[in-house]
């Protein structure tokens, strides 16, 4: 009876832990649990706790029962550090001698109540070269033009849409070509920026896995666009972590997070300011909002901005040809 206690707690430290590296492992089509995918880095310290705890009991009490839990958080630990590893280890090819910095900001402006002003602020102090936003709406498009966006980034694609959801637009310091709109049903565009010889860029925001149907399809779709388009750049709030396995297909396919990348360590973007029911008290938990980019560029930094009023934290990544 002595370690029922210590033993108890293990469990309950290595129950969800478990559940969260299963579901990383898999595929889930179910919608809570393509959610709690989302999550699978918080199993590391459950499982580090986990080998804390069952190892004291271990070293205390010399029984064998405790030695299966301790194993399993040993190599559940080890797993999930291997998974987050990249975000502070691993190579980041330089960029070409004297390329030219490409700077790209991305924000989702939570149905268009974001600081729209913040937003322009942020992407002239950063000189930013493209800015791609979620959720614009006509009243927050309006703000961002009375703040001057049209001086900052003269060229633009896309717009508001009727459902405060669904606009998409891409903000250029230089011309724009026509943008074709891809089968999701939330705004996402394909452009190139530069005209020819310039890059291919994607904006996107696929669904929420709400449906996960859908957001199964939205990620296809994304895919297949960049794949096939030769794509540059794929930007947005995609609604999905690299822990997902529609994302890590796109990463197999040739495109790699900036913040990863960069090794800038894990930077959650969502939930922010308070502004999702139970998870308004807590910091942003999970990243969502991507700078994903294709062999032919580098990422020299990666980080994420708090923007007042929305549930997201922008993106800013500076980038440059290899």
């Amino acid at each position: 009876m002595r370690d029922h206690l210590g033993l108890t707690l293990v469990t309950l430290l290595l129950l969800p832990a478990v559940v969260l590296t299963a579901l990383r492992l898999g595929d889930p089509s179910w919608g809570p649990a393509v959610r709690a995918v989302s999550f699978a880095p918080y199993a590391l310290p459950l499982y580090a706790a986990a080998l804390v705890v069952g190892g004291i009991v271990h070293a205390r009490w010399r029984g064998r029962l405790e030695l299966v839990p301790v194993a399993l958080a040993a190599v559940g630990l080890a797993l999930h550090g291997w998974w987050l590893a990249p975000y502070w280890l691993g190579p980041n090819p330089p960029a070409a001698r004297g390329a030219e910095p490409l700077v790209v900001v991305t924000s989702n402006l939570f149905q268009g109540e974001g600081d729209a002003l913040g937003l322009v602020e942020l992407a002239s102090a950063e000189e930013a070269d493209l800015l791609v936003v979620n959720e614009v709406t006509g009243p927050a498009l309006r703000r961002m033009r009375s703040a001057g966006i049209d001086d900052v980034l003269p060229y633009s694609v896309g717009g508001p849409e009727t459902d405060p959801v669904v606009g998409t637009m891409v903000f250029s310091r230089v011309p724009l070509s026509e943008p074709r709109r891809l089968d999701t049903p939330l705004g996402s565009w394909k452009v190139d920026v530069g005209g020819p010889g310039g890059l291919t860029l994607l904006a996107v925001h696929p669904g929420a896995p709400l449906d996960a149907d859908g957001w199964r399809r939205d990620h296809d779709t994304v895919r297949r666009a960049a794949v096939r388009g030769g794509a540059d750049l794929v930007v947005g709030d995609l609604n999905a972590t690299l822990d997902h396995a529609p994302l890590r297909r796109l990463v197999d396919a040739g495109y790699r997070d900036a913040v990863e990348l960069t090794n800038a360590g894990y930077r959650p973007t969502w939930p922010e300011n308070g502004l999702f029911g139970p998870l308004g008290v807590l910091p942003a938990l999970v990243q969502i909002d991507h700078v994903l980019v294709g062999e032919d560029l580098a990422a020299r930094s990666a980080r994420t901005v708090a923007l007042g009023g929305t549930d997201h934290r922008a993106v800013v990544a500076v980038l440059a040809p290899q």
